[in-house]
């Protein structure tokens, strides 16, 4: 199976970019660039595009929304970053870490997913999660996996010093699991799955145990989403009209998530599998109700403050307060003068109400 899941990054990339400055200024225009790569809570775009929905709904706001994808997870964000395209798809942490840190303001305009159990650390001969205590864990460095293993060990009354990370491709976690020296990973779908099957190997911590912190977005660059409303309006009636054909028990359900299935490497089934891991905001009320509870404001203070730590938010950020974070009901996380990264749910509202 072959597999483009790239939720892992290396700091280099974001360092380089934080002395990128923001657009000073966007403008009205009608045509637009999406980058996405390839995740199941990100393939959804694919079908957009390919079935003409999102054509509809540009076509209904007199656009182009050009969706590309992109091979490299990273790549995409650095290039987004750079200005090559208007909005990309992210985690959280990394649209924090990536542009927001490297001064690009940038909007989370559809909050779609969080990881529920598509996540998780895996180890060998053992069930128990305090027994990793002196021992090494493989992962993707400065990845969600590093985020996900650092709330494993605080479950179990442990930090990052009590185990050494070694850090590991994601193209090579699982052969290397099956080698008798690797005892511990943590990855993610569709690598955890197959780690998962390696004889005595025992899921010990998954995302299911800290619900709302892995989230899958749809970013854009604020001051062009300021100047071009429709632009915003596009892409949510586009990803919602997608996500009730997505969660329908009909033909044309079954067949968008067969082929999505497919283009990710899978099949119908391993595609189901997948979303099974995730929560999934099928609704634009759900959305809106998950990115404005406490849940969601909680979580994103402890990946601030994980990405701060592990010198994600660039070396001049002397705290975790140095890039602000704003959250719906005028709530900030950090410093108010430097918000850069924003949890608009405006457009979300407006396909929730019926208003697009």
């Amino acid at each position: 199976m072959q597999t483009k899941t790239l939720k892992g990054w290396l700091c280099a990339g974001a360092m380089a970019l934080a002395g990128l400055s923001p657009l000073a200024h966007a403008e009205k225009k009608d045509s637009f660039e999406l980058a996405w790569t390839i995740y199941a809570g990100w393939m959804p775009w694919q079908y957009a595009d390919e079935s003409g929905i999102m054509k509809k709904w540009a076509d209904k706001y007199g656009i182009k929304v050009n969706i590309t994808q992109i091979n490299d997870y990273v790549e995409s964000i650095n290039q987004y970053t750079a200005g090559q395209f208007d909005g990309v798809v992210a985690t959280s942490m990394d649209a924090l870490s990536i542009p927001a840190a490297g001064g690009v303001d940038t909007t989370a305009l559809i909050v779609g997913d969080y990881s529920n159990g598509n996540d998780g650390m895996v180890m060998k001969g053992s069930g128990n999660l305090a027994d990793v205590k002196g021992q090494q864990v493989h992962l993707v460095e400065l990845s969600v996996s590093h985020y996900l293993l650092a709330h494993a060990l605080e479950s179990v009354g442990l930090s990052e010093k009590d185990i050494q990370v070694v850090n590991t491709s994601d193209a090579d976690l699982v052969a290397a699991f099956n080698t008798p020296d690797v005892r511990n990973v943590v990855t993610w779908n569709p690598l955890l799955s197959d780690v998962q099957a390696v004889p005595d190997a025992q899921l010990v911590f998954d995302s299911s145990k800290i619900p709302g912190h892995i989230k899958d977005l749809t970013v854009v660059n604020s001051q062009t989403l300021a100047d071009n409303p429709a632009f915003g309006k596009a892409l949510v009636g586009a990803w919602y009209e997608v996500m009730s054909i997505l969660e329908s028990d009909t033909e044309e359900g079954a067949k968008a998530r067969a082929a999505l299935g497919q283009a990710s490497g899978t099949d119908q089934a391993g595609y189901e599998a997948q979303l099974e891991g995730m929560k999934m905001f099928w609704k634009p009320s759900d959305s809106v109700a998950f990115i404005e509870s406490d849940e969601a404001y909680e979580a994103m203070d402890s990946v601030r403050h994980f990405s701060f730590d592990h010198g994600l938010l660039g070396e001049g950020a002397d705290s975790a307060d140095f890039v602000g974070i704003a959250m719906p009901g005028d709530k900030v996380l950090g410093n108010e003068g430097n918000v850069k990264l924003r949890f608009d749910p405006t457009y979300m509202r407006m396909a929730a109400d019926g208003k697009l």
